[in-house]
């Protein structure tokens, strides 16, 4: 997507953190034109490579949040970069958290987007699962807005500083109680917590959370687009949508997205 968007005349700024699925493949043979076998790292740094030939900027950083103020406004852990336009092209999780009754209360107690719902929450105690640069965006959303915040990180140590005030308990969560709305947030260790509403954030933030914030449709954690890979102002590409999780179906719906992309900014 950075490719053509490059090749377009735009400006992107690619934006990454860490290792994706590619740069695990340890050899790849069913990829048109390759002479000979090519690991996925190589093939991301070749890729990379062209980018930065075309004048595209590379930045390893971990977005936390995407919002709008006339232009996009990305969140990242380090800066703020504003947009004119976003491509998604974040990949897909290939582990889910398996916490009882978690799908069933989304949207009932359960919030993806502090930024998006704390004011629904004001003066009151609410928790939120994480324990890095993603979970403290969210905290620092909440903290002006509810009565207080208790920080769950499943089980992992907190790998950020969170600010004092914030309540941080280690315990593995076990599942969620409620019927029409979240009643408890029950640990391991049989303790039970009653905040007024759990917020999302563990690990980093997926294509999907960040969809969320933008008000994005999704179906079962896919982005859903349209024929040009648009979006609402966005545009996603890549597994992050779904379907045929391969390199060569994800380079040709990053084409696809960016040239929808530099359509939409020339119009």
């Amino acid at each position: 997507a950075a490719l053509y968007a490059a090749r377009g005349n735009l400006t992107p700024l690619l934006l990454n953190n860490g290792i994706g699925a590619l740069a695990k493949a340890e050899k790849i043979e069913n990829y048109f034109g390759l002479d000979h076998p090519l690991s996925g790292h190589e093939l991301i740094e070749n890729g990379r490579k062209q980018v930065q030939d075309l004048g595209g900027t590379l930045l390893q950083d971990e977005v936390v949040g995407i919002s709008w103020n006339g232009n996009y406004l990305v969140s990242t852990a380090s800066t703020q970069i504003e947009a004119r336009a976003i491509i998604l092209t974040t990949g897909t999780s290939r582990k889910t958290l398996k916490i009882k009754n978690l799908a069933k209360l989304e949207g009932h107690g359960v919030s993806y987007c502090a930024v998006c719902d704390a004011f629904l929450y004001r003066g009151e105690s609410v928790a939120v699962l994480g324990n890095g640069e993603y979970a403290l965006h969210e905290v620092q959303e909440l903290l002006p807005v509810v009565g207080s915040v208790t920080l769950l990180t499943n089980g992992l140590e907190p790998s950020v500083d969170f600010p004092p005030k914030v309540t941080i308990i280690q315990t593995p969560v076990l599942e969620l109680t409620g019927t029409d709305a979240l009643e408890a947030v029950c640990l391991e260790d049989g303790t039970q917590l009653h905040p007024a509403c759990l917020f999302m954030a563990l690990g980093t933030a997926k294509g999907s959370d960040l969809a969320r914030k933008l008000g994005i449709r999704l179906e079962d954690e896919r982005i859903i687009v349209n024929e040009q890979m648009d979006l609402p102002g966005v545009f996603a590409a890549g597994d992050c949508i779904g379907g045929i999780l391969q390199v060569s179906v994800a380079v040709g719906e990053g084409a696809k997205a960016a040239l929808s992309c530099i359509k939409y900014l020339r119009s």
